[in-house]
């Protein structure tokens, strides 16, 4: 008996090495679990030292990306305005191929500035276009040219005496225009000057065709300056009167 007792002791039961299987399971299946859960950490940090300098590109493309984002400004609404298509000297008429309908921000509409093809076909240019400007109608033969004036200003057309002096003027230039009444033998009437520091609008030497605008189909020696209704009245008629010449003056 005391020997039984004593392999009994030594001898481990069944249950506790069930247990033992069991408790030892659990804490197999445990670890692994855990090292499930670690490997894919394990992994990037891995890929991450291998491709060190493709992690840093990738960073410094994606900040850039913000910056550009954040520095791009808000799309911004536009109008449609006609420009020149190519370098148009002054006095041609305007066919549709010398415009082009462009996009530009409100801000740079000027007063006047035209939008339809149909409102400058056919239409005289008083002054010169650059490829690219924007068209108005202070820029072509009609009431737009006396855009800016003094109310009241009248465009007034006058016939020189010397047509040859029509090449030292052009449009925006001031001028005084004389008349001389003195035919060189009973008459000896000083110069009257009849219109003082007024703009030339148009000049004949420009090609136009006076036609479209002045009413006549010739326009050898003419000009066309914005005067006051005073001097418009002076003016009127004066080339019936004796010879008109002009005068460059100085704002």
């Amino acid at each position: 008996m005391p020997a039984n007792r004593q392999l009994r002791r030594e001898t481990p039961s069944l249950s506790h090495k069930a247990g033992f299987l069991q408790s030892g399971g659990r804490r197999g299946s445990s670890r692994s679990g855990r090292n499930a859960r670690q490997r894919p950490p394990a992994r990037f940090t891995g890929w991450l030292s291998r491709n060190r300098r493709l992690a840093v590109a990738l960073l410094l493309c994606a900040a850039a990306a913000i910056t550009v984002q954040q520095l791009t400004p808000a799309p911004i609404f536009t109008e449609t305005a006609l420009a020149a298509a190519r370098d148009i000297p002054a006095g041609a008429s305007l066919s549709p191929a010398d415009l082009a309908a462009v996009q530009v921000p409100p801000g740079m509409m000027a007063s006047g500035t035209l939008e339809e093809p149909g409102e400058a076909a056919g239409k005289q240019l008083a002054a010169p276009l650059r490829k690219g400007q924007l068209l108005t109608d202070a820029q072509l033969l009609g009431p737009g040219l006396l855009a800016g004036t003094p109310p009241g200003s009248a465009a007034v057309p006058l016939r020189m005496a010397d047509p040859s002096s029509i090449q030292l003027v052009s449009p925006g230039q001031l001028v005084n225009v004389v008349l001389t009444a003195a035919n060189g033998f009973d008459q000896q009437k000083p110069p009257e000057v009849l219109a003082s520091g007024v703009p030339v609008l148009w000049t004949s030497s420009q090609g136009g065709q006076g036609g479209q605008w002045l009413g006549a189909a010739e326009t050898e020696s003419l000009i066309v300056v914005a005067a006051t209704a005073e001097e418009a009245a002076r003016l009127a008629g004066a080339s019936t009167q004796g010879k008109l010449f002009f005068v460059l003056v100085g704002p």
